[in-house]
């Protein structure tokens, strides 16, 4: 008998002719994900499975493997020789250790040779359960599903399941963009997307000296948490005082944020080129401010033919709020430091814009060579998990 931990994939099914590539980038995920145990990793087309770990070790294993996009589950099993009569003993051992009163047998035979099927094998595994415990069967509501597996040369009880993210693996998708704000939503987009197999990059727009330095460690403590997912992210971090003054100096206040939002699709645009990633991501919800109308969202999006991804558009708040409660970024999103899009006036922005408005106070000042210095004087850093001054 032996313990193992059985890991299986999320839609990779999906993939058909690239299945291969997926669970080659996720294999080298779990790999690195684990390199810090001791224990052997067996690779399958439908599953993988984790060997020779230590039982102290389990949970870390286990929270570790939950963090990986591509997995769907994470099952802990008692692997046994392909011997009925013995798996039915280890069974009876464990199951009498459960606070249960109902169990349904759910066998799943992969080896097509073995003599008897799935339902005589259920049969078989709960008769002698009822014979030996005070058990009963239910096959609507159990209070325990007793799954097993049947392999060619092992038998597994699959004793426990964990969830995990689900997805495709972290690499799998290519590359994007984050714009980071600070606030509730971008994070969400960012492990959203992170979960699609996309590796992130993240562009802040700051506005010194109008915002403190506690803001950008705000940042980093968000993309602290993302580590979780992706080990390193690049930030970008952007000036934005000179070009902001300039959109407050020559645009009617009913259209600054509109202005400000296409600056901001420039930059991005021209930084996720120079990065080679392969689209933007935003935390844009529909209707939820002025700049998330669709009227708005058709006039930031024309300066800038890149893919833009939204995962979060259709989302209401609560849902995005118990996203970002899961993943740990809510307390920090609501710290109270006033990021670059609160510390101007904005009383009356405009829902409805209009293309040729926006063009025509955008002709007032010279934006090009203010984006262009933007972009130059733009730093770049990695941020991992370390020491985090806001936790």
């Amino acid at each position: 008998m032996e313990i193992k931990l059985l890991l299986h994939y999320g839609e990779l099914f999906l993939k058909k002719k690239n299945r291969r590539d997926f669970i080659r980038q996720l294999e080298q995920n779990v790999i690195h994900t684990l390199k810090a145990f001791r224990l052997d990793l067996n690779v399958k087309h439908d599953s993988m499975t984790v060997t020779n770990f230590s039982l102290d070790e389990k949970p870390l294993i286990i929270e570790a493997l939950q963090n990986i996009s591509g997995l769907k589950l994470i099952s802990e099993v008692v692997s046994v020789a392909p011997d009925l009569e013995y798996l039915n003993k280890v069974i009876l051992k464990i199951v009498r250790e459960m606070p249960i009163k109902t169990f349904k047998v759910v066998t799943r035979r992969k080896d097509k040779s073995f003599p008897l099927n799935s339902d005589q094998i259920n049969r078989h595994i709960a008769t002698n359960l009822l014979k030996n415990t005070p058990l009963k069967v239910n096959i609507h509501t159990p209070d325990y599903f007793l799954r097993v597996q049947i392999l060619h040369d092992e038998m597994f009880f699959i004793t426990k399941q964990h969830d995990g993210l689900g997805g495709y693996p972290l690499g799998s998708a290519g590359k994007a963009l984050l714009l980071l704000s600070g606030g509730i939503d971008s994070p969400v987009a960012g492990f959203l997307t992170l979960r699609r197999g996309i590796k992130l990059e993240a562009i802040h727009f700051a506005s010194p000296p109008y915002t403190s330095k506690e803001v950008i460690d705000k940042i980093k403590s968000l993309l602290r948490k993302l580590n979780v997912y992706q080990a390193e992210i690049v930030l970008h971090t952007v000036p934005f005082t000179e070009l902001q003054l300039e959109i407050y100096k020559y645009v009617p206040e009913s259209y600054a944020i509109t202005i400000i939002r296409r600056m901001m699709m420039r930059i991005s645009s021209e930084v996720m080129k120079k990065r080679r990633a392969k689209a933007l991501v935003t935390g844009e919800s529909l209707g939820q401010v002025a700049s998330q109308t669709l009227e708005s969202l058709a006039v930031i999006n024309s300066v800038t033919n890149v893919p833009i991804i939204r995962p979060l558009a259709t989302l209401d708040k609560v849902d995005i709020v118990n996203i970002a409660k899961k993943i740990d970024t809510y307390k920090i999103s609501i710290l109270p430091y006033e990021d670059m899009c609160t510390i101007f006036p904005n009383t009356n922005p405009v829902t409805k814009p209009r293309e040729h408005l926006a063009e025509s106070y955008e002709s007032n000042f010279d934006y090009a060579s203010l984006i262009k210095k933007a972009i130059e004087e733009t730093l770049r850093e990695v941020i991992k998990i370390e020491v985090d001054p806001l936790l």
